[in-house]
């Protein structure tokens, strides 16, 4: 796993074997961001990553400057080892927080620019996750809400939905805040 741009371009991570995780792709993620560059300062975001595991969204976030970044996960070991590494890395935006992802978009009071969601890809539930971030308009205005899923989900149907973009096996859903919701 490698930071692929930012102040931290190029640095590899070397995550422990025993975390359950399945990292996003460098490949995919640099998809992604490119993507992102063209949508927003990231300068300016504050980024929420659920699922967050290895961290590896959550470095990039902040080796490009991201004002803030919040990681949630529900195992300890992930959640240790963000911590350890964002702090062997100087990368303050970081802050990490063991929950479960649904509490955690029920109890926050905070919004974000971008919200990251990398759960895992047979996971019961999953389509409450752009049901409840809609609802309680966790997003900033022009905010976007990233899922990551596998191809055999579709998320068109949904309040919210943008656009689907999709890089091998790795499909990326992008939400907004319906204009009617916006204040």
């Amino acid at each position: 796993m490698r930071i692929i741009s930012g102040s931290h371009k190029s640095r590899q991570i070397k995550t422990p074997k025993n975390l359950p995780v399945r990292p996003t792709t460098d490949m995919s993620k640099e998809a992604l961001f490119n993507i992102l560059v063209n949508h927003f300062d990231l300068d300016d975001v504050v980024v929420l990553d659920l699922f967050s595991g290895t961290g590896n969204i959550s470095y990039e976030f902040a080796s490009r400057g991201a004002l803030g970044v919040t990681s949630v996960d529900t195992e300890l070991r992930c959640v240790d080892f963000i911590r350890s590494t964002a702090h062997n890395m100087g990368f303050e935006a970081i802050l990490a927080f063991r929950s479960d992802a649904f509490r955690y978009l029920q109890n926050t009071q905070n919004t974000y620019n971008i919200i990251f969601c990398d759960p895992p890809y047979d996971m019961d539930g999953i389509d409450a996750i752009p049901r409840i971030v809609i609802e309680r308009k966790l997003l900033r205005e022009g905010g976007w809400l990233i899922l990551e899923h596998s191809g055999r989900q579709d998320f068109s149907k949904m309040a919210g939905f943008s656009q689907q973009r999709r890089y091998g096996s790795v499909n990326f859903s992008i939400f907004t805040l319906p204009d009617e919701l916006i204040q």
